[in-house]
């Protein structure tokens, strides 16, 4: 069963008060996987949307998100932010928020990818059955430093 749009809410929600009332020590870690706080612009609204994602990957400075809205048909909100505004900003583990950039996988980064990302989380395998649609996979870098005035 996919998880309608308020349950995924309900948990954000959740996430982030246990994060608060623990002062962070607790929720920066789901399903053995660590956590982050993404935030994109809103692609009609143009104000910032966060929301809390697991990385069940990790290379270098690159985190690994996977855009499966739990095997729905539809893209997640977030997803679609940063395909039409890549800029966004990463708030990982407890560490300050920074920029980054998102780059949605190449179907040969997706491939290589895939079976570490289904290694971490055996739930993504599953979702990717749920749906037709090839669930994207995304890479977060940091963003260039800005050039010195």
């Amino acid at each position: 069963m996919v998880p309608s749009d308020l349950f995924l809410k309900s948990m954000n929600l959740v996430h982030r008060v246990v994060l608060k009332l623990s002062g962070g020590r607790l929720g920066w870690k789901a399903m053995k996987m660590p956590v982050l706080e993404l935030t994109t612009t809103g692609r009609k609204s143009g104000e910032p949307r966060s929301v809390m994602l697991t990385s069940p990957v990790q290379e270098g400075d690159t985190i690994v998100i996977v855009a499966s809205r739990g095997g729905g048909d539809n893209h997640p909100a977030w997803f679609l932010n940063l395909r039409d505004k890549p800029e966004v900003e990463v708030k990982y583990q407890g560490k300050a928020q920074q920029p980054m950039v998102a780059t949605i996988a190449a179907e040969e980064e997706r491939t290589r990818l895939w079976p570490q990302i289904t290694e971490a989380y055996k739930g993504y395998a599953d979702y990717q059955t749920r749906t037709d649609r090839e669930i994207p996979v995304v890479l977060l870098t940091p963003a260039p430093a800005a050039p010195a005035s």
